[in-house]
């Protein structure tokens, strides 16, 4: 059955589903978005990625035509539409249709809304999970929150795209973002903890995405007795720390064992990094809004 998209009021088959070529969110990045998964025909914090969505949109002055309640309903529907159970989902903001010049008061029409709901998503293969992955640090530097706040889950994400192509250059799973200052930022497209002296360490969110990921991250590491802190570190740090791991909504909890050619800790994932994962499998697996 051909995948079912939402776009303005109306459900429509994948390969019917459009926007207007005048769309800000196309011309511009103008907008903002959300991932989510779903486990088990439940939304894993499904309230927690709206909320964040509908903060995006406010930083950025765009008025969802919709209440957080309506939003998450249209969500569920899009979900049932699929037959979700285990999957991930994209809904979408933009500004809208307007001319070819950046003033958003130029989109008449208002923001339009999408949402993709797909059975599943992979950014890594899943040996990468058994074995680690193996990334690169970048020469781009991520955009500082004086020009734009990272906290701002914009449709522009051009600076982790030319990071992401550069680790492809160099034959890496992925890549590491420092920022300006030369403090570790986030990977390209999931937030970046190492551990050391059995604490979990992970920047604060001043430079980096505030991940829902993260979050549940440093939450699972609580329950289980494990030191947390989020305070700046440096790709020394990285190089000395006895684990590293990314988290994402698509990438979940990802083991890191090598970060320019050094290998982190002995090689493998360790310890604490496999005991969040397994946590995690367990929570995500358990809770949520459910679909049906």
């Amino acid at each position: 059955m051909e995948q079912v998209v939402y776009v303005d009021g109306k459900f429509y088959p994948a390969s019917d589903a459009k926007v207007s070529v005048f769309d800000h969110g196309l011309l511009y990045g103008d907008g903002v978005f959300e991932g989510i998964r779903a486990y088990n025909k439940r939304v894993f914090k499904l309230e927690r990625h709206m909320e964040r969505m509908y903060q995006s949109a406010k930083a950025i002055d765009l008025k969802i035509p919709h209440t957080r309640v309506e939003f998450i309903e249209l969500i569920l529907q899009t979900c049932r539409r699929n037959n979700t159970v285990d999957g991930y989902i994209r809904p979408i903001v933009t500004r809208g249709p307007g001319d070819l010049g950046l003033d958003p008061r130029k989109c008449k029409r208002g923001p339009s809304v999408i949402i993709i709901a797909q059975p599943s998503i992979a950014l890594y293969p899943k040996e990468k999970y058994e074995q680690g992955l193996k990334l690169v640090t970048s020469s781009y530097r991520r955009v500082p929150p004086q020009s734009l706040s990272p906290s701002i889950k914009s449709l522009n994400y051009l600076n982790q795209i030319m990071a992401r192509v550069e680790a492809n250059q160099y034959g890496a799973d992925e890549a590491l973002l420092l920022d300006t200052q030369g403090y570790v930022s986030e990977a390209g497209a999931d937030n970046f903890f190492i551990v050391q002296n059995h604490s979990v360490m992970t920047p604060p969110t001043s430079t980096n995405l505030p991940g829902v990921t993260r979050e549940t991250a440093l939450e699972l590491a609580e329950k289980l007795g494990i030191r947390a802190v989020e305070r700046p570190f440096t790709l020394y740090d990285v190089w000395a720390a006895s684990e590293a791991f990314i988290t994402g909504t698509a990438a979940e909890i990802g083991p890191v064992v090598e970060l320019d050619g050094r290998v982190i800790g002995d090689g493998r994932p360790g310890k604490i990094t496999k005991q969040l994962m397994k946590a995690f499998r367990e929570l995500v697996t358990t809770t949520g809004t459910p679909i049906y």
